[in-house]
């Protein structure tokens, strides 16, 4: 039985339980070695798994989710570039669409590729409005959608980017500052967004220590992403 991963994030917006993913590029794990990065998660706070990045040129995705499986009890949920990082071996994918960017690939043309796919599997589908934001540094998620983030010193845009996705049907809402970030998203606009949507509120990005997830909780995130962090530092949580 799969998991309902969308109801676990929505309950526990709805009873203030902070929630962690970690964010593991394909790209960046050595298989060789994986069962010491799962022993490693399986000590942390982490209440999920995701799985993806912006490229990935390997082909490793559902080994890596196999052995993620086999040692970790966590929900696995890709986090996919394009619908080639799809695999029925992970419990969810989030359904991503850059509605801060207006490059049509991103916005729709990957989702049109990505959905007979997944109409063939038994993946749960989370709709995600996926809003970068500018940190400092150009970011692997800009290079490949080519399209510009939002200015970090604008939160009333990013909330009404964020508002417009809700509308639209999305079920979460993610605040990317994007993989090696210099700065995270800002925390006066991460308060901004949550007040004022009423889906769960996803936040990644520029976090370099725990201070940093804490302030993101603080902010009002209901689930923090951390990814480049961990993968530089695997004893990170200690």
């Amino acid at each position: 039985m799969k998991q309902n991963i969308y109801n676990q994030l929505l309950q526990g917006k709805l009873g203030n339980k902070k929630m962690l993913a970690i964010l593991l590029d394909p790209d960046k794990v050595d298989l060789n070695t994986v069962e010491i990065l799962i022993e490693k998660i399986n000590q942390s706070p982490a209440t999920h798994v995701f799985v993806g990045g912006s490229i990935v040129e390997n082909n490793i995705l559902s080994e890596l989710i196999q052995k993620i499986k086999q040692d970790c009890q966590l929900p696995v949920v890709l986090f996919p570039g394009n619908p080639s990082q799809i695999s029925d071996l992970a419990d969810a994918i989030l359904f991503l669409s850059l509605i801060s960017g207006r490059n049509p690939d991103y916005l729709i043309e990957h989702q049109v590729k990505a959905a007979p796919i997944l109409k063939q599997t038994q993946l749960e589908i989370i709709s995600t409005g996926y809003i970068l934001i500018e940190s400092g540094t150009e970011t692997a998620v800009e290079r490949v959608s080519k399209t510009k983030p939002l200015d970090r010193n604008n939160p009333e845009l990013a909330l009404a980017t964020a508002q417009a996705g809700e509308m639209l049907g999305n079920k979460l809402v993610y605040l990317e500052a994007g993989s090696g970030a210099k700065q995270a998203v800002p925390l006066k606009m991460i308060e901004l967004v949550s007040q004022n949507i009423e889906i769960p509120l996803l936040v990644g990005g520029g976090i370099v220590d725990l201070q940093g997830i804490q302030n993101a909780y603080d902010s009002g995130a209901d689930l923090v992403i951390i990814g480049t962090a961990f993968e530089n530092d695997m004893n990170f949580f200690k």
